[in-house]
């Protein structure tokens, strides 16, 4: 089932949920189940820089991969490759995965205090976990394609933990996750999930995956067209409520999280001033 969408946000009752004051953050359930399941609620909306509702993020699909994830003073680009639009607002933190070259750069502007790469030396990957308040940062390894071969631990999937929601980028995926892999995930609230069906990994399995993960929000990212991306709606069915927001971003909250696993589909669009 479809419907349109105008702005509103979600979120699951934390069941201790104390006022967040300044940049601290409320503790993510990350592991936890949903217990309770309020309905929808209605927002404004507001361009990414701007103020945000207490214990509410914000989360921008600027283009490909590249989504702005904002939380109280702290903002996070994911895979960045260089440019968001003709905008002079740069992020606190850039997320970047070498699988494939629009999914990083060797010209981060200067201004940028935190650049997370997605991989390390050959076969070792990266390791990272960077808590800035507001906002913690940090990373599962996953294998990629090279050439005929396969490069270990090239990838990351990147988790953000802020205003309690785990929120998942999947990067450049080439493999299901293994079973530690998925444990070293947790319970992600808000997943954004390649689905190319191609370059990443097929359509089929894309949907196991999601439907694995059973996070309840999934934004589809990393489309080439209406076409592939119909693709993946139809491979999900009846399980999953599709969304269309007919624009490009969310304002999501721990409290208003939907009680149907919905996929929320965005309309990329660049970031400017």
């Amino acid at each position: 089932m479809r419907s349109a969408f105008y702005g509103l946000s979600f979120g699951v009752l934390a069941s201790a949920a104390a006022a967040q004051e300044g940049a601290e953050r409320i503790p993510s359930h990350c592991q936890a189940l949903a217990q309770e399941t309020p309905g929808v609620d209605y927002l404004w909306k507001a361009a990414v820089g701007e103020p945000l509702p207490e214990d509410t993020v914000r989360i921008h699909y600027i283009a490909h991969a590249m989504l702005a994830i904002e939380a109280g003073d702290i903002s996070a680009v994911t895979d960045f490759n260089g440019y968001i639009g003709a905008t002079g607002w740069l992020p606190d933190v850039v997320t970047m995965n070498h699988a494939h070259s629009s999914h990083y750069t060797t010209n981060v502007p200067e201004g940028i205090p935190h650049v997370l790469e997605g991989w390390g030396e050959f076969g070792k990957g990266a390791e990272h976990d960077l808590d800035l308040g507001a906002m913690r940062i940090r990373n599962v390894t996953t294998d990629i394609r090279m050439g005929g071969g396969r490069e270990e631990s090239g990838n990351s999937i990147f988790l953000f933990e802020a205003a309690g929601l785990c929120i998942g980028h999947l990067g450049h995926l080439h493999q299901e996750p293994s079973e530690e892999q998925y444990a070293a995930i947790g319970r992600v609230d808000v997943l954004m999930a390649p689905v190319d069906g191609g370059y990443t990994i097929p359509v089929d399995l894309m949907a196991r995956i999601v439907e694995r993960m059973r996070s309840s929000i999934v934004i589809p990212m990393h489309w080439f067209s209406r076409y592939g991306l119909e693709r993946f709606l139809d491979e999900m069915g009846e399980q999953f409520q599709v969304i269309e927001t007919q624009g490009p971003e969310l304002l999501v909250s721990l409290d208003r999280l939907p009680q149907r696993p919905t996929i929320m589909v965005l309309e990329p669009q660049m970031l400017s001033d």
